[in-house]
């Protein structure tokens, strides 16, 4: 099978990491999680530096400092209203698999983080992926219900991942 994700490493230490299989690992959770198969869907990742992810956040959000995830739904599929669910999306086929969207991922932010919460990196950064990979399938914390829904899924997921809640 295909990976789930295509990842590209501009720092290495995500490679040193794992990052690749990492995120396969979690876009395969949240995808169980959320009814859809993990045949016939794509999703890009880019793990960078501090860097890197401050020009994206600068570019695309008006932000000219660094985050620890961002990500580009490739289609809106967010609810209409407060707490709704949000569209799913139809899987593509093996050969032509459905393009969810981008997630970029910053090092130095994830590490700065996992240490100031006393959390493993591993944890963090499979928390930050599942959060980005649900933005990529509509869900969003904006707004009161959805930020509820969208918190309940990643600790739904994270729980069948072995994870502790990330919110407590």
């Amino acid at each position: 099978m295909e990976p789930l994700v295509e990842t590209l490493t501009e720092d290495p230490r995500w490679e040193a990491f794992g990052l690749g299989a990492m995120a396969d690992g979690a876009a395969c959770a949240v995808l169980a999680d959320q009814g859809l198969p993990a045949e016939g869907f794509l999703v890009s990742l880019l793990g960078c530096s501090d860097a890197r992810i401050a020009e994206l956040n600068a570019d695309f959000r008006g932000k000219p400092q660094p985050t620890n995830v961002l990500s580009w739904p490739s289609d809106e599929r967010g609810a209409e209203a407060d707490g709704g669910a949000p569209s799913r999306p139809d899987p593509g086929t093996v050969d032509m698999p459905e393009e969810l969207g981008d997630i970029a991922i910053a090092w130095e932010t994830c590490a700065r983080e996992a240490e100031d919460q006393g959390k493993r990196m591993v944890d963090h950064v499979t928390h930050l992926l599942v959060h980005g990979l649900l933005h990529l399938l509509g869900y969003d914390h904006l707004r009161d219900g959805d930020a509820a829904l969208m918190e309940a899924a990643e600790v739904r997921i994270l729980a069948k991942l072995g994870l502790a809640d990330p919110y407590e």
